[in-house]
């Protein structure tokens, strides 16, 4: 990875890109700095606690959340404009034939994207603003108030979602995922910190932070293994004669990621079990709503069982919609392939869906795991760190996938071709 990065660095184009791409980190954080105006922060870090969806908010946005600044919705509107809109591209024909329309099409859907992306953003910002007025976090309480929040937070996260286009086109990786990268890891600083409190003051030892250390590597080995593992389905092409031309004759594979869902199955189950206790929270006095805070606890058992159930569950749902079998089978029959020792057709679709049935197991088993393993981090060696499973995820794979665009673009320039 340093010799990547060393290697890029040389090169005047590669460097400016980098250059850029950092820059753009440093607007990201100076934003996360700049407060709403009429909000009393400090009463507000006292309504948020970690333990709920607003906690992982907080992470992802790189403390900008428990700040309340013109970036405390994050970018997370437009990751939810995205995923409805990918879902709505396999539920909807007139979408599904204009994603298939080449590059026009995918500028309309990204354009669709942005639409939503701002309606989202507005509904967000509406509800937060009114519990916000519920719960007095207002300095001066008024209308006023409330239209300056909205369009704060609304600017925020589409200033957010243009710079993260910007990154795309003018920097390295993929910006919107580069942008909540660097919310996550902004936050390790003050986790350190943390964790030497906790050994100076005596909350925990040596002993349990090197034990965590420890854990951490591994788990972060486990997480790049899972990543990048895949069940590869040998395909043979069979040779077509087209005037004095031969097509064909090559072997290729179908590559299965182990992973296929990435890291959507955790936000869909964190969003969908975090929300009632979220809700509940705000309503301290009632007994119903304390009921419904305890038996979400996110320690209780009951919890972590739900939580991995609706990962696996959302695992396969995410799956099914975002890859089909059947036409995967189409395609190779289409073009003259086949899978050794299988009917091209409706068996090989079969065989598909049964060998992505198995891997798909394995992968949402891996992420219901790592989901929780917060928890079971906290119960060894006694450290809580709000560092979940789920930002691991994001950031290795973010990681390596910026790493694997970048020797790309190391390839390309460094290629020399045979003749040379």
């Amino acid at each position: 990875m340093l010799q990547t990065l060393k290697s890029a660095w040389k090169l005047e184009d590669l460097r400016k890109r980098i250059i850029f791409t950092l820059l753009m980190f440093l607007v990201f954080r100076l934003g996360a700095h700049i407060p709403v105006p009429g909000v009393d922060a400090e009463l507000l870090k006292k309504l948020l606690g970690t333990g709920t969806i607003f906690g992982f908010f907080d992470v992802i946005s790189g403390g900008a959340f428990k700040r309340f600044t013109v970036f405390a919705m994050g970018i997370m509107p437009y990751i939810n404009a995205s995923i409805i809109m990918q879902l709505l591209t396999v539920a909807i024909p007139s979408l599904e034939r204009l994603a298939k329309e080449g590059l026009d099409g995918r500028k309309k859907i990204i354009q669709y994207t942005r639409y939503g992306t701002v309606i989202l953003s507005m509904i967000q910002a509406t509800g937060m603003s009114v519990l916000l007025g519920r719960q007095g976090a207002y300095i001066n309480p008024g209308v006023l108030n409330h239209v300056v929040t909205v369009i704060s937070l609304t600017a925020g996260t589409v200033f957010l979602m243009w710079m993260g286009e910007l990154i795309t086109e003018r920097g390295i990786g993929n910006g919107i995922s580069l942008l909540i990268f660097a919310g996550i890891v902004s936050r390790l600083p003050a986790g350190a910190v943390t964790l030497y409190q906790y050994i100076t003051g005596g909350t925990t030892n040596i002993f349990s932070a090197f034990l965590f250390g420890v854990i951490a590597v591994g788990v972060i080995a486990a997480v790049v293994a899972m990543q990048e593992g895949q069940r590869r389905i040998p395909v043979q092409y069979t040779k077509r004669v087209v005037g004095r031309r031969v097509y064909g004759g090559q072997s290729t594979h179908i590559p299965l990621r182990v992973n296929q869902a990435g890291v959507i199955p955790v936000i869909f189950a964190m969003s969908i079990l975090l929300f009632p206790q979220t809700l509940a929270s705000w309503f301290p006095q009632n007994r119903v709503a304390q009921t419904i805070v305890h038996l979400f606890d996110p320690r209780s058992a009951l919890y972590m069982v739900l939580y991995a159930l609706l990962i696996i569950f959302f695992t396969y749902f995410y799956t099914a919609v975002t890859f089909n079998p059947q036409e995967v089978a189409e395609n190779i029959k289409k073009y003259g392939g086949f899978i050794p020792g299988l009917r091209p057709g409706r068996p090989t679709a079969e065989y598909i869906e049964r060998i992505l049935a198995r891997v798909t197991l394995a992968g949402a088993i891996f992420l219901a795991f790592i989901a929780l393993l917060p928890n079971l981090m906290m119960a060894i060696t006694g450290i809580n760190l709000y560092f979940g499973g789920t930002s691991l995820l994001i950031v290795v794979g973010v990681a390596l996938e910026t790493m694997k665009q970048l020797e790309a673009q190391l390839l390309l320039r460094h290629y020399q071709g045979f003749l040379k």
